[in-house]
């Protein structure tokens, strides 16, 4: 388990050849979606430079899934992302997303708890093994981030001035939940 805790170290080479430390041999973009998958944290590093690539290789990820048809995001949800960059300081996008994908988390994990203490399936053989993938799938759509942090943003049970925004925010992910589930 300690293992799966500790991020993989990924060097990306002059070539633009990206070289797993772990394993000692060459990754793909697909590879580092798949180690994700799994739960794992990755972290990819220029080896001449030492500069943090990470995040622009996972936008490449995600930006070939979308272009592949595999389409998570709402085009209203894109236009929204490119607006908040528009925006002096970032607005407050960021605490947003961490907000939601920490409620989208919180409320999967409590669905998993509610499966696994009241529902005969939890005595189905290998329902253990599928809760374990959930749980490794949640990690790695909401970055492994805990479930106690909220970005400095509002805690998800505290009501704004504007109630309304709140269920729409709580549709939408609920909808996003929903996508999730029908891509397993």
């Amino acid at each position: 388990m300690a293992d799966q805790e500790k991020s993989l170290l990924i060097k990306r080479y002059a070539s633009r050849r990206l070289y797993n430390t772990e394993t000692s041999d060459y990754v793909t973009l697909e590879d580092i979606a798949g180690f994700i998958r799994d739960g794992r944290e990755v972290q990819i590093v220029d080896l001449k430079s030492g500069d943090d690539l990470t995040r622009q290789y996972l936008l490449q990820i995600i930006a070939e899934h979308e272009s592949r048809g595999e389409n998570v995001l709402p085009v209203n949800v894109l236009n929204d992302l490119v607006r908040s960059y528009m925006i002096p300081g970032g607005g407050v996008m960021p605490q947003f997303l961490q907000t939601s994908f920490d409620m989208l988390r919180e409320s999967q994990s409590q669905m998993m708890e509610n499966m696994s203490s009241i529902n005969p399936m939890s005595k189905v053989p290998g329902f253990e093994a599928l809760q374990a993938q959930q749980e490794a799938f949640m990690k790695a759509m909401t970055g492994g981030m805990g479930a106690g942090w909220t970005g400095g943003a509002a805690k998800p049970e505290e009501k704004s001035e504007g109630g309304e925004d709140l269920d729409d925010i709580k549709k939408q992910l609920a909808e996003l939940q929903d996508k999730l589930s029908k891509l397993k």
